[in-house]
């Protein structure tokens, strides 16, 4: 018996599209990656940064398979990368807003650039925030904003805030000393996980005020913000009169903003697949966390983004299976 492997061409390229394009660079995202240059297709992962995933701020590691002793999660990540990249797949790191997923091909819009793609990969996990803090949401886009990239020229000369402690937080509040007067950064947590040298560059930066263990209670303001409200380490309270908050704070909940209703949820806000992890709309695929129903590891994660991107690899060449030949 003989098996006759029947190899399809590869996808018809179209100039400045790519077979694949990946949103989210973590476990599940990158493993997709490595899976996909490898299959020779043209592979992007837009990311927002090693640091910002769920595994790049895990200190300790030290059940990942072949991996020996305890390694951080950014260097797992990066390691990761580092292999998808030896097999052609390229890496930006940017934040996808909004996206067309029902055009041909697909349009993911980020803040940097436009990316086409024929099929994408959703691996943006689940550290979006469910809960908003009183008035969030009611002045979002009337002081509150998530993208100092974006809004940080209505902010000129104003007196602004930003909220969290990742490397996301630090790069945006640094854009920002570029347009403000003075800016307050709120670090809810004691440490900020993000490259130290950034971190003092902030902290030492004349505009800058630190603000350690401050945790963002309420945003103040009728037609637009006025002050934030935050709880002191002490466990006080404190106003500070601003014209905007930059907030970048994580939680548990599935980052699906930019989808805006294109792809059907969960009652838990997650991502519904099949056993290809494809979702209802015809060449959009979601593994990680952000599909909330595995157990939350990285090998888990891993292999989910191995078979999506298996599956991808089929779909784009026409191949169902693969063909044996009994005659022989």
């Amino acid at each position: 018996m003989k098996f006759d492997i029947q190899l399809m061409p590869p996808p018809r390229q179209e100039e400045g599209v790519y077979d694949v394009a990946i949103i989210g660079g973590g476990p599940a995202g990158a493993t997709a990656a490595i899976y996909t240059a490898r299959a020779n297709l043209k592979t992007l992962v837009i990311d927002k940064g090693i640091a910002n995933g769920a595994l790049g701020i895990t200190s300790k590691i030290a059940n990942y398979p072949g991996v020996l002793g305890e390694i951080s999660g950014e260097e797992l990540v990066r390691r990761m990368h580092q292999q998808a990249e030896s097999f052609g797949a390229e890496f930006v790191q940017d934040r996808i807003q909004a996206t067309d997923l029902l055009s041909n091909p697909k349009v993911l819009f980020g803040i940097n650039g436009t990316y086409q793609a024929k099929t994408v990969i959703i691996a943006t996990g689940s550290m979006g925030r469910g809960n908003r803090v009183a008035g969030e949401d009611r002045l979002l886009g009337r002081g509150v904003s998530y993208c100092a990239t974006c809004d940080a020229a209505f902010f000129r000369n104003a007196e602004v805030a930003v909220v969290g402690s990742s490397e996301e937080a630090v790069e945006e509040a640094l854009f920002l000393t570029q347009f403000v007067s003075k800016l307050h950064f709120l670090s809810p947590k004691r440490e900020i996980h993000a490259d130290p040298e950034m971190v003092r560059e902030l902290s030492e930066h004349p505009k800058v005020t630190m603000y350690w263990g401050a945790a963002l209670r309420e945003v103040i303001g009728e037609q637009k913000v006025e002050a934030i409200r935050y709880r002191t380490p002490l466990g006080t309270e404190e106003t500070l009169p601003v014209a905007g908050v930059f907030i970048y704070l994580q939680g548990g909940h599935p980052i699906t903003d930019f989808l805006a209703g294109q792809v059907p949820l969960s009652e838990g806000g997650c991502i519904m697949v099949d056993s290809e992890y494809q979702t209802t709309v015809p060449g959009v695929y979601a593994v990680g966390d952000v599909i909330c129903n595995h157990i939350k590891q990285a090998v888990v994660a891993a292999a989910e983004g191995a078979i999506a991107a298996i599956a991808v690899e089929k779909q784009l060449r026409g191949r169902k299976k693969m063909v044996v030949d009994w005659s022989k």
